[in-house]
């Protein structure tokens, strides 16, 4: 439901958004107005983004480049998809085989082996592209975000951006909009950490935080990779790679836009939602 003023309300379909530049963008999607010229080739885009993330192809500048072994790109997803080649992580998995691959344009390659055989029908069919293809047909009319699933979208609806929280603890007067977070955040005042690592036996709050230290301390296998700065352990090499740019200093993912620099490209993604958000 939305539960936005009509200060920001398209007149063309009705939908509402959280800024006038957000608004401005949408606009564009039924007038089909460009008015970000390519002083190159002439190609015409909607976003001032849009044209700066293009002009590189001309250009040559690749200001993400890869800490493991120097490749350089043009757009910071190129450089994410790439470091699965190092990283091992294969997110998009097939259905039917549960085979895995590190881009989706794969698995729809792959698919085509299973639809000669095992035909799927049209709701079917639907479902499974949805999934696994990075589809996401749900947006966010506040901020813009997509999702792949409705129920994913209220639940992000409820967290960032609905006032009413329910939840309300006793302790500090904090209030949640979730019991699960709320259970949660009990544990800080009760002292109960009853997610405990096997190996070394130390306890966490949640079991997001057991899985995160099991990761990078990787208490369950062998053999490490030791930081010879202050010590720190890993069992994969690029794990230490990744860990080194913090004594090192290096910031290898560069905003295009201020051209501020980042260690971790999900720094640069989160500097792009609250510090340009709103650019046009």
């Amino acid at each position: 439901m939305n539960t936005h003023t009509a200060k920001n309300k398209c007149t063309e379909c009705g939908r509402c958004f959280g800024s006038e530049g957000a608004l401005a963008r949408h606009r564009r999607s039924h007038s089909g107005e460009k008015p970000f010229e390519c002083t190159v080739c002439g190609k015409r885009f909607a976003t001032s983004y849009n044209l700066v993330e293009h002009s590189r192809m001309h250009s040559g500048v690749k200001p993400y480049n890869c800490f493991v072994c120097g490749k350089g790109f043009t757009r910071s997803h190129s450089l994410n998809v790439h470091m699965r080649v190092h990283t091992g992580e294969k997110p998009y998995k097939c259905s039917v085989c549960i085979k895995a691959f590190t881009q989706s344009g794969h698995l729809k390659s792959h698919m085509r082996v299973h639809m000669e055989d095992k035909p799927y029908n049209n709701a079917e069919l639907a479902v499974h592209r949805q999934s696994d293809s990075c589809e996401k047909p749900f947006e966010c009319t506040v901020c813009n975000k997509r999702f792949t699933a409705s129920s994913s979208l209220v639940v992000h609806s409820m967290r960032v951006h609905m006032k009413d929280k329910l939840y309300k603890c006793l302790e500090c007067d904090k209030a949640f909009h979730s019991f699960a977070c709320f259970k949660c955040h009990m544990r800080v005042h009760a002292g109960e950490k009853p997610y405990k690592c096997s190996v070394c036996n130390k306890s966490f709050r949640t079991s997001s935080n057991l899985r995160q230290h099991k990761r990078y301390t990787q208490c369950e296998s062998s053999p490490r990779y030791k930081c010879n700065v202050c010590g720190k352990e890993f069992n994969q090499s690029v794990h230490l790679k990744v860990h080194m740019t913090i004594h090192m200093g290096g910031k290898p993912y560069k905003c295009s836009v201020c051209n501020k620099s980042f260690c971790m490209s999900g720094r640069l993604q989160q500097h792009y939602r609250r510090v340009h958000s709103n650019a046009v």
